[in-house]
C-alpha cells in the first residue's frame, strides 16, 4: 500500500513540475543529438531570436486569459505598432515620438477589445478574432496588397539601430527590454490591487461582481494593456529587422497562446503566471532551435512541438486528477 502512495506521490510531483521537467530533458536531448546545441552562442541565439519577441507577445496574452479571456488579436497589435514606428521614422520624426506612435497603436487595438467585450457585451474569442480580420484587411490597405515597408540603411537613426541591435553592459537591448516587461508585468500581478482584482476574475468573477467591482472596467483595461505590451514586441521587432512586413505579427499568436497554456501547468491550480508563461516560451524557444540544429524538416518540427505540448498538458491533468481524487 506504501509503495502505492509512493507512485502515487512521484507521479503528482512529475505532473506539478512537469514543464521543468521537459526543459531538463529537451535540454539533455538536444544537447546530444545536435554538438553544437550548448555552445555559447547558440544559447545567446535563442535568447535573442527565439526568446525575446515570444516573451513578450506572450506576457500579453497571459494578461488576458488571466482575467478570463483570450487575445486573438495580440499579432495585429504588434502589426499596428511596427507600422506606425516604421511610417513615422520613415518620415523623419524622432524614434521616441514614434515609439509612443507605436505604443498608442497598440494600445488602440486593445481599446477596440476593450469596447466590444465590456461594453457590448461580445464574447472574448469572437471579439479578438474580428479585430483580428479586420486588423488584417487595414494592413492590406494601408500598404497596398501587402507591401512590406522598408527603411532606407543609409536612413536609419542610431536610436533606432540601438533599439534592435544595441546593448546594455553586454546583454542585447531587445532581451533587456524583454527583462523588464516580464519583471514589471510579475510586479503588477504580484503587488498591485488591479493585478489582484485581474486575478480574481479569473477565479471567481461572481465574487468579484458581489464586491462591488465592475468587472468591465479591469476586464477592459487588461486588453489594453495586452496591447500594449504586444506593441512594444513590434517596436523590437522592426528595429531588429527594419522593415514592416503585414500580418508578420501573428506568427506569434499560436506559440503564444500555447506558451501561456504551458505555463498553467507550473501553478497548483492551473492558472496563467508570469513564470509559467517565461518557462513555456523557453521550453517552445529551446526546442524550436534544437529542431533546427539536428535538421529536422520544417513540417515535423511543428509536429514535435504540438507532441510535446500535449504531454506538458497531459501531466498537469494528472497532477489535478491524482489531487481531487
Amino acid at each position: 500500500m506504501s509503495g502505492l502512495k509512493l507512485a502515487e506521490g512521484s507521479i503528482a510531483g512529475l505532473a506539478r513540475y512537469g514543464l521543468i521537467a521537459a526543459l531538463v530533458g529537451v535540454f539533455a536531448l538536444f544537447s546530444i543529438l545536435a554538438p553544437a546545441f550548448l555552445t555559447v552562442g547558440n544559447l545567446q541565439s535563442i535568447l535573442v531570436n527565439n526568446f525575446t519577441l515570444l516573451a513578450i507577445v506572450s506576457i500579453a496574452m497571459t494578461f488576458a486569459v488571466t482575467a478570463g479571456g483570450i487575445d486573438l488579436s495580440v499579432g495585429t497589435a504588434v502589426d499596428f505598432a511596427s507600422f506606425a514606428f516604421v511610417s513615422l521614422v520613415l518620415a523623419g520624426e524622432p524614434v521616441s515620438l514614434a515609439a509612443l506612435a507605436g505604443l498608442a497603436a497598440g494600445a488602440l487595438v486593445g481599446a477596440v477589445n476593450a469596447v466590444l467585450v465590456s461594453v457590448i457585451g461580445v464574447a472574448p474569442f469572437l471579439a479578438t478574432l474580428g479585430t483580428l480580420f479586420i486588423g488584417r484587411s487595414i494592413q492590406q490597405l494601408l500598404t497596398n496588397g501587402g507591401n512590406p515597408v522598408y527603411l532606407p540603411p543609409s536612413g536609419i537613426p542610431d536610436a533606432f539601430r540601438f533599439l534592435g541591435h544595441g546593448t546594455i553592459a553586454g546583454v542585447p537591448v531587445p532581451l533587456v527590454i524583454a527583462a523588464a516587461v516580464i519583471a514589471a508585468s510579475a510586479a503588477i500581478l504580484a503587488w498591485t490591487r488591479f493585478g489582484r482584482v485581474v486575478l480574481s476574475i479569473g477565479i471567481q468573477p461572481s465574487v468579484v461582481r458581489y464586491s462591488g467591482i465592475n468587472l468591465g472596467i479591469p476586464v477592459g483595461a487588461t486588453f489594453i494593456l495586452a496591447g500594449i505590451i504586444a506593441a512594444i514586441a513590434g517596436l523590437v521587432l522592426t528595429a531588429t529587422v527594419t522593415v514592416y512586413i503585414p500580418s508578420s505579427g501573428n506568427a506569434f499568436l499560436l506559440n503564444a497562446i500555447g506558451a501561456t497554456f504551458i505555463g498553467t501547468t507550473l501553478s497548483p491550480l492551473g492558472r496563467p503566471n508570469i513564470p509559467g508563461t517565461v518557462l513555456g516560451v523557453l521550453l517552445l524557444s529551446v526546442v524550436a532551435n534544437g529542431l533546427l540544429l539536428t535538421g529536422l524538416n520544417f513540417y515535423w518540427q511543428q509536429v514535435a512541438t504540438g507532441t510535446l505540448i500535449f504531454a506538458v498538458l497531459a501531466f498537469s491533468f494528472i497532477n489535478r486528477k491524482t489531487a481531487a481524487a
